[in-house]
């Protein structure tokens, strides 16, 4: 491949080979956040969303370099955070399923689907106008 993938560009790739996994039950990392972030690199578990990504001939050849979780992270540009929110075992009730997964890593793509339903913008000088026609409106009474 002649340019090296976007992290975005890398997440949607992740996101499609999951998708193309539909249904199909994969494994989570179990209990990360019980686990020192020095002991998280090494970790794999087979069947887990990593080991899907590894398998991905675009994206090891972009530069995955395996299907542990630290060069997961550091490939997919993930924070521990983030990694925890779509790997980790405790978020995921019953079966973890590509698509479920795929849909997490595409909000982590675009920065805006995280946002959508939510209040544009800050939503405390809406609410600060609110308080003050109601204290208004208590006073005035």
């Amino acid at each position: 491949m002649s340019e090296a993938m976007s992290r975005r560009e890398k997440l949607e790739r992740w996101a499609t080979v999951l998708e193309d996994c539909g249904a199909t039950s994969l494994r989570p990392f179990h209990d990360l956040e019980f686990i020192a972030a020095r002991d998280q690199d090494g970790l794999r578990v087979a069947n887990s969303p990593l080991a899907m990504a590894y398998r991905d001939a675009l994206l090891r050849q972009s530069g995955l370099g395996s299907d542990r979780f630290g060069d997961g992270v550091e490939f997919f540009g993930l924070s521990r955070r983030q990694a925890h929110r779509v790997l980790c075992s405790c978020g995921y009730l019953g079966t973890m399923r590509g698509t479920e997964v795929a849909r997490r890593i595409r909000k982590l793509a675009a920065p805006e689907r995280r946002h959508a339903g939510r209040w544009p913008g800050n939503p405390l000088p809406a609410f600060a106008r609110w308080w003050s026609a109601l204290a208004g409106a208590f006073s005035a009474a």
